[in-house]
């Protein structure tokens, strides 16, 4: 059984996809053991409570310096005992110690295909206000593991989106959430859960069933 804990920092969208995909079946061999946030306001939290699975908060804000808050952001991290750490819009710069400890054990969601419109500074609604700035027919988003860099670490999975002419971006934004991450992201989870992703040289092989 994979264990995993997943990183929020707003509303949640996509840590409610990985919820009902793995209450449906679409995501087996796992288990959400805790769900953290940054953010005390984050409606992430209540979808965790409501769903019964633990639900903390850990904001840097409550440190005195961004080192105390990494140093105890690891611990706590660590005292739940996860094989897997997934970013679902979690907006704050991961340590390196954990990126370390936690090596291809660290997912991440972008709402690009990267490396469009990825990096530091393309975040949320930043994407796809620069997607539409540059006219782009496609943009999707992309399940990559975390290293050092931003948004540079191994692609697991890619998945285009159509842009419309007449699209806003909160509108392409809500197309790429419905069409690509919450698609691509339980795939990505479900994967790893049944031992088909090894990493290699930076490249992310996928066996077949």
């Amino acid at each position: 059984m994979l264990k995993i804990a997943v990183c929020v920092s707003g509303g949640g969208t996509n840590l409610q996809a990985i919820m009902d995909a793995i209450d449906n079946g679409t995501i087996t061999n796992t288990e959400i053991a805790v769900v953290i946030s940054n953010n005390p306001g984050a409606y992430a939290l209540e979808r965790a409570k409501k769903h019964g699975v633990e639900a903390i908060c850990i904001s840097p804000k409550d440190y005195g310096s961004r080192a105390a808050f990494n140093e105890d952001f690891l611990r706590r991290l660590d005292s739940y005992e996860v094989d897997l750490v997934v970013l679902a819009g979690f907006l704050v710069v991961i340590p390196e110690q954990m990126i370390e400890k936690y090596r291809n054990r660290i997912i991440n969601i972008h709402p690009s295909l990267i490396p469009s419109f990825c990096g530091t500074g393309y975040y949320g609604l930043k994407v796809h206000e620069a997607a539409l700035a540059r006219g782009v027919r496609v943009t999707g988003a992309t399940v990559h593991f975390v290293d050092e860099g931003t948004d540079t670490g191994p692609i697991i999975l890619q998945k285009a989106v159509e842009v419309q002419e007449d699209d806003t971006p909160e509108v392409l934004q809500r197309r790429v959430m419905e069409q690509a991450e919450w698609k691509i992201l339980p795939h990505a989870i479900d994967l790893i859960a049944n031992g088909r992703v090894s990493v290699n040289d930076g490249r992310v092989t996928i066996a077949a069933r």
